[in-house]
């Protein structure tokens, strides 16, 4: 827009007059420019600050004679890549904090729940270098590429403050890993895009999965890609929200009846009894696993030689409150193992478990995850969890009388695995599997299949990491400090190894010191 030192708009005797307050109309109308001023505002260029209180004097502002001020219009076109790489070219406040600006984006596109989102640089794409030879394929390096989350644009800032130039490409993207509620029926663009982020997140290897794991993710975006032809993700009509909403509300009232009935019989939690197998992983040692007696009760194991010997003193109590739980499971081989992190004053106590079957895992990796949120077998959501292993189980679970599908349709496979596996496999070794796993999954619907890939995306043993490129207090190098809902972890880069656990629930204090970019926090007696 123009700035007030121009010829062009030459308001230089209102701009300059310490009195006059900064209302837009008397500057403008001295222009003689017959255009809508109403979205215009002044923005100060060596301040870089906007001066959105027309009340106020230039004087009360701190504005000199020697102030560069831009009349410029507040909401200017921004190009927006979403999560499904489609690029959106809208009008947006550049103004208001970027967050106020993630609302107004979400109200425009149907997005319930904007603190979920924000706003982060692309990266930057490198020149291609001229091919000697036409012939050869194209290798795309990203190894280079910076970490997403050192991108992110400040919430409290305008887009102008942090440099966004007007038709600038911004990402927009789900920034936090807890999400509220998903309701397919007000949520189909939200629910979509969740999707897509998840589904680059795993194609780009940015999150860690099995084998087995891959192949179910390929086999719910191939079933995705075929039901989205006949089916889209539409809201119900008011009327039938209305009548869920009501019939959520009853059944709510019905279990705290029932709850308020069966008090006494609640006051005790329920509790695990079975022979497991325990494994403690050293340094140069060979997996064996020796057979104990295991009980869970409220949110701890205990282990003893015997069923006989439970009545007496256990072989070791591990408290699972705060430790991280992770799946090593194998459905081809019959593997059914649980991986614990067990935080320890000298560290992290790792404990593998190991179980004979589907049933007994399921109800086991239940406990052990409700234990590591605080939660007993009490908790309402025992039955839900087991039920959502067990299904997970079976969509990895293969049979023989699906063989016969196997070879019956061509896919892609390069845009349903990871560049890993895709090395790993040749594409007729990959159909077979993925068809395979697809046998399992091909009668959802499209809501049922979206959902379930999120379910199982958010079930990874590294779901929920950010990370940032840091510099520790009294090192020469950066190093990566990953943060989770429930600690924080250091990784050396050199060997990108995990050196250094903090779990939240034993740290003392900490602060954030903006100005100077220092982040501060002491665990026990360690600062």
């Amino acid at each position: 827009g123009p700035c007030a030192s121009t010829k062009e708009s030459n308001p230089s005797n209102i701009v300059n007059n310490p009195n006059v307050n900064m209302s837009i109309g008397p500057m403008c109308s001295s222009t003689e420019i017959k255009k809508d001023w109403s979205d215009h505002a002044l923005w100060w260029e060596q301040k870089q600050q906007w001066l959105l209180k027309p009340s106020w004097t230039l004087d009360k502002c701190g504005i000199h004679a020697d102030a560069r001020l831009c009349l410029t219009p507040q909401h200017k076109p921004l190009r927006l890549v979403m999560p499904n790489l489609a690029t959106l070219r809208l009008r947006v406040c550049f103004s208001s904090p970027m967050f106020h600006t993630v609302i107004g984006i979400c109200k425009l596109l149907n997005i319930r729940h904007p603190e979920e989102l924000s706003l982060l640089w692309p990266v930057e794409e490198k020149k291609k270098k001229k091919q000697k030879d036409a012939d050869v394929n194209e290798v795309y390096d990203i190894t280079s590429a910076p970490l997403p989350t050192s991108r992110w644009l400040d919430s409290s800032r305008s887009l102008l403050q942090q440099g966004v130039k007007e038709n600038d490409k911004l990402l927009f993207r789900f920034k936090y890993y807890s999400f509220h509620d998903l309701e397919p029926q007000s949520d189909a663009v939200r629910l979509t895009q969740l999707y897509e982020q998840a589904k680059w997140a795993i194609l780009l290897e940015e999150i860690d999965c099995t084998e087995e794991e891959m192949m179910l993710f390929a086999a719910l975006q191939y079933h995705i890609g075929k039901v989205s032809l006949t089916e889209q993700l539409v809201a119900t009509c008011p009327a039938m929200d209305d009548l869920d909403s009501a019939l959520q509300c009853l059944e709510l009232k019905m279990e705290e009846e029932y709850s308020a009935e069966e008090m006494l019989d609640t006051m005790t939690a329920p509790e695990l009894h079975d022979y497991l197998k325990i494994f403690r992983p050293k340094k140069q040692t060979l997996k064996k696993y020796k057979q104990f007696w295991f009980t869970f009760k409220d949110m701890s194991i205990s282990y003893y030689k015997s069923k006989e010997e439970s009545c007496k003193e256990p072989i070791q109590q591990m408290n699972l409150k705060g430790c991280e739980v992770a799946p090593d499971v194998s459905v081809a081989t019959q593997k059914f193992c649980i991986r614990l992190l067990i935080p320890e004053p000298e560290g992290m106590n790792e404990v593998y478990l190991r179980c004979d079957n589907e049933q007994q895992y399921s109800k086991w990796m239940a406990a052990c995850r409700l234990a590591s949120k605080g939660k007993t077998l009490a908790d309402a959501s025992f039955s839900t969890e087991v039920q959502s292993i067990q299904s997970f189980l079976a969509m990895q679970r293969t049979s023989s009388s699906n063989k016969a599908a196997q070879t019956d349709e061509s896919i892609n496979t390069h845009s349903l695995v990871s560049p890993r596996y895709q090395k790993k496999y040749k594409p007729k070794q990959l159909t077979p599997r993925i068809l395979e796993a697809y046998q399992n999954v091909a009668q959802l619907s499209l809501t049922d299949t979206i959902l379930k890939f999120l379910q199982i995306w958010q079930a990874l043993p590294d779901f929920g990491l950010s990370y940032f490129v840091v510099r520790f207090k009294g090192c020469r190098k950066d190093e990566v400090l990953g943060i989770a809902n429930n600690r924080l972890i250091r990784i050396d880069l050199g060997v990108d190894e995990v050196v250094k656990t903090w779990r939240y629930n034993t740290m003392k204090q900490w602060n954030v010191n903006w100005d100077i970019k220092q982040v501060r926090f002491s665990v026990a007696s360690v600062s």
